[in-house]
Order: structure tokens, then sequence, then C-alpha cells
């Protein structure tokens, strides 16, 4: 096996060359990137720098990628006494700046959240942006929420005045959604609530980083009401906000309601008093029926009739018999005239091997409609019972009443955009399953939290949920910040629904109330700062110090949480202390997520009774103090395992 020395690394760029060496072998060597070979592979689809393109530019792009690709410096502590049930859930509420926090999550979670929902600041002028600092981004955000010794603004307002109004907020959403889209699974979708202020860049910025193939729908959301007392100084009054959906990829197939099928649109018959005239259209032999040729009746709705739908709209898109009326009949009344039924065969699923279509009936109409039988498979499933058809999904919703009365929600008032548990419920309905990864890292007053953990009630659903919020001021005393306010609410709606679920005569065993909380703070491993004064003795010195590269007063399960994000392990990963070894303290790590099992020991000596009773497998992992372990433990481990030392 291996040996290796344990430090902290970041996997958003690595990650990304690993794709691009997948799809583009040849153009690597090394490990590094051969720009002509790449530039061959890519041909013509490579574009011109100099040549001008349509996408989106602002001041300040530059700085916001490599923001993204810049590694934290950070790590999650746990906060004991903060959650709930803290040991068995396997919710996450952190605490801290989303962008840092989004890094430490990429080992861990890439790929395994299906999905994400957002409500970011809408950039009104009023509301605030996270400054982001480009060059210590994590200690710029400890500063400002006085974890360090200098205390400083939290945040501050991006008004109207300032030189980059939305150059300012564009920069401050893009590296994140970028972190963000590595989070989701294939078949995930990621929603963004906004408002008109600045929708258009966030389309952009979403077209850019999940391509524009992915957008799937805008959600219209109505948050007032018409009637409500406003300002006589104001000239508009707004009441829709907006939801923009991204899929990552085609995979993603959202959950749609259900209604039974019936059979009362199937009224109509056709009669055809003649042979008709034999053409071929489209690559299909069709009848061409004139006026006084054909009889078209409206009788009592049967199985056996046929249904009529109009050829136009999204029907001559997605509608096999709309495209061909769309391809090959909507101009044929300058050919073959007008009131024309076209009997084309070839088509359907009916089983009557034909479709009818009919033509324009005036001078100034260009749709038509056709006329098609209840398909093979319907008939069998009424045959034996009833038939059930999905909706489409509404893209308009009127929640005037639920923003109106959500003040209150979870036992916690909160008046800066809280949204209601009806919003989110409408998107965990669309796109969740029962074993779902949700993340929100703009989390605010937790509603996503609280929505999540009713649905699980509601559907006895496993789903986990992943919050994020930085700590912004309230003016509420016992809650100084929104992540306070946040946790809290979690909690007083846990306490609710555990009150509910012991009134229930089903128990749910496998119901998770409860979530662990965690806090962005400086890393455990020191900081190496390159040195180039020649001053010998303080090289040594500072190589002397570098031999345990953790900082000074570190512990043990802050430590254990960081050596789960750097080994992919997520942070709900069961970990118990294994009692058959009496001398030291080791952990074994386990996650449904991981075919191997990780082993933490951080004691200062590792015994050799330990040494020989760990029977490890090749593919698990043991970390551990270098200096706790002699050579020749180290080879005796290395041989039976992948040694990681500290």
């Amino acid at each position: 096996m291996t040996i290796e020395k344990l430090r902290p690394s970041f996997t958003f760029d690595s990650d990304r060359l690993h794709e691009l060496a997948a799809i583009v072998p040849e153009a690597f060597a090394d490990g590094k990137i051969n720009w002509d070979t790449l530039r061959e592979a890519l041909g013509e689809t490579l574009e011109d720098e100099i040549q001008e393109h349509f996408g989106l530019f602002w001041p300040g792009k530059r700085e916001a990628r490599r923001l993204a690709s810049l590694p934290s410096k950070g790590t999650l502590v746990p906060q004991p006494g903060q959650g709930v049930d803290e040991d068995s859930t396997h919710n996450l509420f952190i605490e801290g700046d989303n962008l840092e926090v989004l890094k430490l999550l990429q080992k861990s979670y890439a790929g395994r959240v299906k999905m994400i929902y957002i409500d970011p600041p809408y950039n009104t002028g009023n509301d605030f942006i996270y400054p982001d600092d480009y060059s210590e981004p994590l200690e710029a955000y400890l500063k400002r929420s006085g974890q360090a010794d200098e205390s400083g603004q939290l945040l501050s307002s991006n008004t109207r005045a300032s030189g980059r109004y939305h150059a300012n907020w564009i920069s401050m959403m893009y590296p994140r959604l970028l972190l963000a889209r590595q989070l989701l699974s294939d078949d995930g979708v990621i929603f963004v609530s906004i408002d008109d202020n600045e929708a258009d860049n966030l389309r952009s910025i979403l077209n850019e980083i999940f391509g524009e193939e992915n957008y799937l729908v805008t959600f219209y959301i109505q948050v007032r009401s018409a009637n409500k007392t406003l300002s006589e100084k104001m000239d508009f009054q707004k009441l829709i906000e907006q939801i923009l959906v991204f899929q990552k990829s085609s995979a993603f197939v959202p959950v749609k309601e259900n209604e039974e099928y019936t059979l009362e649109k199937f009224e109509w018959k056709i009669n055809e008093l003649t042979k008709g005239k034999k053409i071929n259209l489209g690559g299909r032999e069709t009848e061409i029926f004139k006026p006084g040729e054909y009889e078209l009746i409206r009788v009592e709705s049967s199985i056996d009739n046929l249904k009529e739908t109009w050829a136009t709209g999204s029907v001559l898109r997605v509608n096999a018999s709309g495209k061909f009326f769309g391809d090959n009949l909507e101009q044929r009344k300058n050919i073959d005239g007008l009131g024309i039924l076209y009997k084309v065969y070839g088509i359907g699923e009916d089983g009557l091997g034909y479709r009818y279509f009919t033509g324009p009936k005036k001078h100034e109409s260009t749709k038509g409609k056709f006329y098609s039988g209840v398909p093979n498979q319907r008939r069998k499933e009424l045959a034996v019972g009833s038939s059930f058809k999905s909706k489409p999904i509404n893209n308009f919703y009127n929640l005037a009443d639920a923003f109106g009365n959500c003040r209150h929600e979870g036992e916690i008032e909160f008046r800066n955009g809280k949204k209601p548990l009806a919003l989110l419920n409408i998107m965990l309905n669309m796109a969740i399953g029962a074993d779902d990864l949700i993340l929100d890292f703009f989390a605010g007053s937790a509603t996503t939290a609280h929505a999540v953990l009713q649905k699980n009630q509601k559907d006895n659903g496993r789903r986990r949920f992943i919050m994020v919020q930085l700590p912004e001021p309230t003016d509420i005393k016992s809650m100084p910040t929104i992540a306070e306010l946040g946790r809290e609410r979690i909690r007083r709606a846990i306490r609710q629904m555990k009150k509910e679920s012991n009134g229930k005569l089903i128990f749910n065993p496998g119901e998770d109330f409860g979530f662990k909380a965690l806090k962005l703070d400086h890393s455990q491993f020191s900081d190496w700062k390159p040195y180039f004064e020649k001053d010998m003795a303080q090289l040594e010195l500072k190589f002397q110090q570098a031999e345990i590269p953790l900082v000074e007063g570190w512990k043990p399960e802050n430590l254990l949480a960081e050596i789960l994000l750097l080994q992919g392990f997520p942070l709900d990963s069961r970990i118990r202390s294994l009692p058959e070894f009496k001398k030291n303290d080791v952990k074994e790590v386990s996650s449904d997520f991981c075919q191997h099992r990780l082993y933490v020991c951080l004691d200062t000596k590792i015994q050799s009774e330990t040494v020989a009773a760990l029977h490890l497998r090749s593919e698990d992992i043991l970390v551990c103090l270098d200096s706790a372990l002699s050579d020749e433990a180290k080879i005796q481990l290395a041989d039976q395992c992948n040694l990681k030392v500290i």
C-alpha cells in the first residue's frame, strides 16, 4: 500500500481537468495540458479570441472565476449543543461564508446533491451583498464576523451610486454558482429566487455555468396582493417575483402530478363520403378530401371515437402530429384550398394506422386540427381499471396570502424576505425523491430546512438538508445573527413536529428530527508561509515547527471533522470508537457513499498492541499523527492499508 502525508487540498480545478482529460486524453502529458494538441482536437469548435462573440462580460469576471478556484484555508468545526440529536442526524446547518463552505464541501458532496434552492440578495440597492476579498477570503470573513482579532463591518450595501452596481452583484454570485453546480448530481436541479432587478443578469450567469440548453422554466410567483395599500408616489406596484430553474443535465426528470385519464373529449366521428385524392406529403401516403366529401360529426363520448386537438402553440413542437402539421400542412391552403380533410397514413399510437387533419377554414388562418383515437396503451389500462396521465407543471403560482402570513411560520418572526413553506413545497414536490439531499446556501430563516422536515414527516421520507448561512446581524437580542435565528427556527420546528409525531398511530423509526451544527473557522493545519530571510536558526525553527503541521491548541474533534472533508466522507458519516482497542482511541468512519472505511487515531502515541490488532483491508484508510508511529509500525500498516500521516 502507501504512506502519504495528509495536507489540506482543493479539488475544483483538478476535478475539471480530470473531466477534460477523460474527453481529450491526447492533450495531456505528465499532468500538463499541451495547448497546441488541445486546439487541434477541438478544431472548428474552438473560438478565435480576436473574434467578438455573445456572452456575459463585466468588470471583475476574471477575478470572480479565479476566486472559485482559490483553495479555502478554512474548515468546518462542530458546534456541540447547537443542534438536535447531533450524533444520529443526517441534517447539517453550517454558519459561515457560503463561498468558503461550498469549496470545503466539494470532496465530500460533489455530485451528491439532488436539489439546490437559494434566495440570494436581490441587489435592490438597500440590501447587502457579500464583499469578497480576492487575496484572503477566509481572513476577511473571520474579521467581519468577529472571529478574529480585528472586527469590522459584516456586510456592505451595494447602492446604485456604486460605480460597479451590477458588476459587484454578478461577481458575488458567479463563483458561488460555479461551485454549486459541481455539488449537483447529474439528475439534479437548481432553483434561484430573484426579482426583475437582476433577473436578466442571473439568467445570463446560469446560461454560462449550466448551459443554455439546461434552462427548464421560469416560475412566476405572486408575492403580494394587488389591493395592498401603497404609497401614491409609486408608479408601479410589483406583485411578481421569479424563480429560475436549471437542470444539471438532461438526466433530470421532474415529478409531475397525475390525473385520471377520461374519455370525455373523444366525441368526434369522421365519415368519408367518397374516395380521396392520393398524394405524398412528408414521405407519407395521404388522402385529400374537399368540403362535401366528408362529414365531421360530434357524438356522445366513447372509447371508439376521436379527440380533437388544435395544431398550434407548443403542440407544433412536442407532438408528432403537431410537427407533421407544421412541417407539411400549415401552408397547404394555397395549394388545396380551405376546409380540407387530410388522411395521413403511418401516424399515431391508436392502432388506426392513420390520422385525420383539417386545414385552415379561413383565408386569414394558418392553423388547423388533428383527430386521434384512444392510444392502445390507454385502452389496455382502461380495460382492467383506471388509467392516469401526468399533468404539466404550472409556471405561475399566486402565493400572495402565503407570503403575507408566513411571518410567524416556524414560531420565528423574520421580516427580511422570509419565504413561505408553501413556496418550498412546490419545488420539493417537483424535484426530489424520498432519499435525496437538498442544499440551501443562502438559508436565511431556514424555511428550506423546515419544509424538508415537514415533508419527511408527511410521507415518512429520508430526505436530508444542508443549510449554509452567514452570521448577518439582526435586531433581535436573543438571536443576534440570522444564522442563530435559522438554527432556532429549526429547533422550534423539530419540537413541534416531535409533539405531533408522538400522537401518530404509526411511528416511523427512521424519522430524523435533528441537525448537526458546524461553523466555518481556520483550518487545524498550520499555514506554511515562504521564508526568504537568511537567518538559519529561524529557518531551522520553521522546519521543526512544520514537523507537526497542526495549529497550536488544535482540537481532536475539530481535526476529525476536517479529516472527513479531506478524505471525501460526508459530515453525517457514522463515527464510532472501537471498544476492542483499550490503549488507544481508534475511530471507525463509514458512509453509504464510500465503499471503503476510514480509521482515525489522533493519540500522540499508538501502542504496539493497537498496531498488531489493526486488521484493515487494502482499500481502507488509516489517518494518524506521523510522530505517533515508529518506522517499523508505519511499514507494517502501510502493507495493510492506505496510511496517511499528519
